[in-house]
């Protein structure tokens, strides 16, 4: 499909920069409060809109230039789920931008990602789920972590 924009320029109303590689074979997209992001039938991502807010990409690009799944955002980050299994995040770190702390757990294994106002929650093939971003957004799971430590099958944000 082609994508089509309109609204705060800055924010994502305007694609003009991307376009062309919007133009077609597009299969889905998603925003984060200020970007968003598509992934092509081709199964690489095109970024546009506030770049503190997922809008450039160019940090992971090479991570998402194929075998991209699925893509998630929160307010201010996206998260891709790749093919292999792994999970890759860009854009602002308090929003789940930054998952370093869990980066270890996301490398494999994850069977789906979802976000909210500004963490992320995945769901290991394993059943057990893995948070980041914001604690008081749902990144911190910590006091409900024995109850998610298996037989999950899955998340809504």
């Amino acid at each position: 499909g082609e994508v089509v924009t309109w609204g705060k320029a800055d924010s994502g109303g305007d694609c003009t920069a991307v376009a062309a590689r919007l133009a077609s074979g597009v299969r889905s997209v998603t925003g984060s409060g200020g970007a968003f992001a598509a992934v092509k039938e081709t199964s690489d991502v095109v970024t546009w809109g506030e770049a503190v807010r997922g809008g450039d990409c160019t940090a992971v690009a090479d991570r998402l230039a194929s075998g991209v799944s699925s893509i998630t955002g929160s307010y201010g980050a996206f998260a891709v789920l790749k093919e292999t299994g792994e999970v890759v995040t860009w854009g602002h770190v308090d929003s789940g931008g930054d998952c370093t702390a869990v980066a270890a757990r996301l490398a494999s294994g994850v069977r789906s990602v979802t976000g909210s106002g500004g963490a992320f929650a995945a769901v290991k093939e394993t059943s057990d789920v893995v948070t980041w971003g914001e604690a008081v957004r749902g990144g911190d799971c910590t006091a409900v972590a024995d109850r998610l430590a298996s037989g999950v099958s899955s998340i809504t944000g």
